[in-house]
């Protein structure tokens, strides 16, 4: 290798190395400014690497080229977390999530992309390790021929760190100058590590504890005896969405004229906001937060939760006599977990008899959903009350394309929503633009609440209790960094009595919850509202 080839290969290597000491955790700090740091455990590698004689000094530059490389992959790793789930990676409990990332690749995208991107990322990994495990080696011997200089430069650098580590500068906010980002993503998953292997068992305690469990039906849910209760979660439905300015103006508007509308049709509503378990995806941890009353906020959890005998919120509607239905439109396959429900009939994408065009996740729209549910129980000769469960799923990444709303008359089998199903661009064209992608995902969130107003007021009676919510916060491409978790809540009857159950827990009247609105955690819904509407009477805030 000539002089000059190899300059520039020692060059390309520092380049590599530095990038990764310094590199952001998340996309969002990915700007020039955020590599003008001084990494503190590059200063202390090369003079470790000073002091070393030859033999070792090759041996121990691999080796730290190595555990570079891991961490670098993991600071990727965490970097996807935090744009999609606002978290950085478990190393212990978040291996599942990767089979539920290929699940909706393979539904969004196609099955080849989705066995493309795994195999790209395998091979990234690889490449990574393999790269900075040479770089390192490679800097090692300059290092040693430039002795002098090397310390020198090590000692300016060091006294540079301690200065800005002293006065806390910062040029990109949430990055010191004086950087310790690997040894602090070390620390911070090594306390993860030990949290999450303990978690297991503060679950088990938590899942042993249920003041509901053993009371008889009769003395369940009293108060809404010979009602109907449909409980919807409206996917990526977040505070956001009803509080950014750059969302909230549809949303609110859909909002505050469905709330005169349904006034008018004698319905009222009360409205807050809860703080969900996960934010950016997971939904099924939310759902199993609600009516589980356990904070789920792991994949752990779950799995623990549903191979339990947990009394759920729809297994107390069961044993007081309600029939209990599931509507899960994204749900193509069969569903072993959801056994923990106990719901009499599950209606997934396989029975729900769509003809149309796939919208998001290749499913239906929500109003199809609603459509169908209403025909096959609601409108049921001879039935029963019902207690239902519906997961709407219209505003779920990549929303797009946004559905319109339709006469209910029209629906039918979905054909109807044919050259509706072709309007947009594709996901990959979406991604491309935020400003393109929060138009999107507000349009889908207005459509969702447009299709739960125009089914109340279009089939609502006496006997209906709506409850809807969101399962949790959008990803930050949409919130930006530091959203809340809350998402709102609201609860509509035309029966004045129902919200009279709820008046001590200062609900705010309407649809849309102010911003002061009361804000519990999830895992408490189950208990306050079995409490509001069993033989004791009101709950309390």
């Amino acid at each position: 290798m000539s002089f000059p080839t190899r300059k520039v290969v020692t060059a390309l290597a520092a380049v590599i190395v530095l990038l990764a000491l310094i590199g952001p955790d998340r996309v969002t700090r990915l700007t020039p400014a955020a590599f003008v740091r001084i990494p503190v455990e590059a200063l202390l590698a090369v003079a470790l690497l000073l002091i070393l004689p030859a033999r070792p000094r090759r041996w121990v530059a691999g080796v730290l080229g190595g555990l570079l490389g891991l961490l670098t992959v993991m600071t990727i790793v965490d970097a996807g977390f935090y744009a999609v789930l606002d978290r950085p990676f478990d190393p212990v409990l978040d291996w599942p999530l990767f089979g539920n990332g290929m699940d909706y690749l393979t539904m969004s995208s196609g099955r080849a992309a989705a066995v493309g991107a795994a195999v790209g990322a395998v091979g990234l990994a690889v490449a990574i390790l393999v790269l900075m495990t040479l770089s390192v080696m490679r800097l090692a011997e300059p290092l040693v021929r430039h002795r002098s200089a090397a310390a020198r430069t090590v000692g300016v650098l060091g006294v540079a760190w301690v200065v800005c580590a002293v006065l806390g500068a910062q040029i990109v906010p949430g990055l010191p100058v004086a950087s310790r980002s690997e040894a602090a993503l070390v620390y911070d998953h090594a306390r993860q590590v030990h949290a999450s292997l303990g978690d297991q068992g503060k679950f088990a305690k938590a899942l042993a504890v249920d003041a509901f469990r053993d009371t008889p039906g009769d003395q369940l849910l009293t108060a809404l005896r010979g009602k109907d209760v449909v409980l919807a979660f409206v996917e990526s439905y977040g505070r956001s969405a009803v509080e950014d300015p750059e969302l909230a103006e549809p949303v609110d508007a859909v909002l505050d004229a469905g709330t005169r509308q349904l006034r008018a049709a004698g319905f009222t509503a009360r409205s807050a906001f809860l703080t969900s378990p996960t934010a950016g995806g997971g939904s099924w941890l939310a759902h199993s937060t609600l009516l589980s009353g356990l904070w789920i906020n792991n994949q752990q959890r779950y799995q623990s939760f549903v191979h339990s005998d947990r009394f759920t919120l729809t297994r107390a509607f069961k044993r007081a006599g309600w029939r209990t239905v599931a509507v899960m439109p994204a749900t193509g396959r069969d569903w072993p977990e959801g056994k923990v429900y106990g719901h009499d009939k599950i209606y997934d994408a396989r029975n729900l008899g769509y003809q149309g065009p796939p919208f998001s996740l290749g499913a239906e729209p929500d109003q199809y959903t609603l459509s169908v549910f209403q025909r096959r129980e609601m409108a049921a000769a001879g039935r029963g009350p019902l207690m239902a469960e519906i997961p709407l799923i219209s505003s779920h990444s990549p929303w797009t394309p946004v559905p319109r709303m339709l006469d209910w008359d029209d629906i039918g089998d979905g054909s109807v929503y044919a050259g509706m199903g072709a309007e947009g661009d594709p996901p990959a064209v979406e991604w491309r633009s935020p400003g393109r992608i929060r138009a999107d995902y507000r349009g889908t969130i207005a459509y969702t609440l447009e299709a739960l107003i125009s089914y109340v007021e279009t089939y609502g009676n006496d006997n209906l209790v709506l409850i809807f919510l969101g399962d949790h916060q959008p990803a930050p491409v949409v919130t930006g960094e530091g959203a809340s978790r809350d998402v709102p809540i609201t609860i509509i009857a035309h029966d004045p009595t129902v919200l009279d159950r709820i008046s001590a827990w200062g609900w705010q009247d309407g649809l849309r919850p102010h911003p002061d609105a009361p804000v519990w955690r999830m895992d408490t819904f189950r208990d306050r509202f079995l409490t509001a509407f069993g033989p004791g009477g009101h709950a309390g805030g």
